[in-house]
């Protein structure tokens, strides 16, 4: 996509997510998401049925009567959304590939979150760490979120991050590598531990083709809130009757050719992805991690709503 047509997109998806916002998302995400604990907000006059364990005694006595100290919930979070841009990113037999549809899911929270005071904050990987925007607040900030995940992977594609987090990278194996050739879930993990102190909502937004990353997730698990984002496309999951096709991997470049006039390939491919969505849903849920599935054929706003309303059942048991 040339700049402008990117900020064509910015728009459209703005448009269309800002009103699933106010019309769908605005109940449910302040209902899913509370905040990290509470904060002190004013001293008041004592009144009966208060908590006597609220008494401020030093304003009691200074006053010459009870005061007590109110407290409120502290609303304000951080989400965090890592997005994978490699190359593999770039498919789309729909009207979209699986970049702009994570693009659209990624809007949805960070438009959420700023229509909530929240900050968010973004994370662009592939075989190594692309981009890293610290978590801020503000609508302008939102938009910049939404442009970054449809521009990478191509006019920036060889872009390192920001000088101030070289340092951080060095060493580590989510360090700067060839551009797009793999990806690399646990490298992201392991640089998103290191930038991030305060507990966390972190989307990692991917299609998880990958291994060995469970470990790096589990980790970040027990110190953030992860929650894995599974982006996929129809012909990933099965194959029309189109005769002889050649396939290549779009990270290893690596081809063959196949016959999809055979019932049994077909038939093979759809069992395989099935299986491969299963075994990530099992292994991520022994983590205790949730999983969001989105297909590019289908609305990003329904997965998100059923996560919301599977974590608030089971926040009120």
């Amino acid at each position: 996509m040339l700049p402008k047509d990117i900020m064509r997109r910015v728009r459209e998806i703005q448009v269309r997510t800002g009103r699933q916002v106010s019309d769908v998302l605005a109940g449910e995400y302040v209902s899913v998401f509370k905040g990290s604990g509470i904060e002190f907000d004013e001293v008041r006059p004592y009144t009966p049925g208060d908590d006597i364990r609220s008494i401020d005694w030093n304003v009691t006595a200074r006053m010459g009567e009870a005061y007590v100290k109110r407290y409120v919930e502290e609303r304000q979070l951080t989400l965090m959304l890592m997005a994978d841009v490699s190359a593999s990113q770039d498919f789309g037999s729909t009207s979209r590939s699986k970049r702009e549809c994570a693009a659209e899911f990624c809007a949805l929270l960070a438009f959420s979150a700023s229509r909530n005071d929240d900050k968010v904050g973004l994370l662009l990987f592939h075989s190594g760490t692309q981009q890293y925007i610290p978590p801020r607040k503000g609508q302008k900030h939102a938009l910049r979120v939404v442009r970054e995940v449809l521009a990478r992977g191509e006019e920036n594609e060889e872009k390192t991050p920001p000088k101030k987090w070289i340092d951080k990278l060095k060493g580590h194996r989510g360090g700067p590598r060839e551009a797009r050739k793999g990806t690399d879930i646990a490298g992201a993990m392991e640089f998103f531990l290191t930038v991030n102190r305060r507990r966390t909502v972190c989307f990692v937004v991917s299609d998880f083709i990958d291994e060995g990353y469970e470990k790096a997730l589990r980790a970040a698990h027990r110190k953030h809130d992860v929650v894995a984002v599974l982006i996929t496309d129809p012909r990933e999951l099965s194959m029309e009757d189109v005769g002889l096709i050649t396939l290549e991997d779009a990270e290893t470049g690596r081809s063959r050719v196949v016959d999809t006039r055979s019932a049994r390939f077909r038939k093979t491919l759809s069992a395989n992805s099935e299986q491969r969505i299963d075994d990530l849903r099992s292994r991520l849920a022994t983590s205790g991690i949730d999983l969001i599935h989105v297909d590019t054929d289908g609305d990003v706003v329904d997965p998100l709503v059923r996560f919301f309303k599977k974590r608030e059942k089971r926040a009120s048991r």
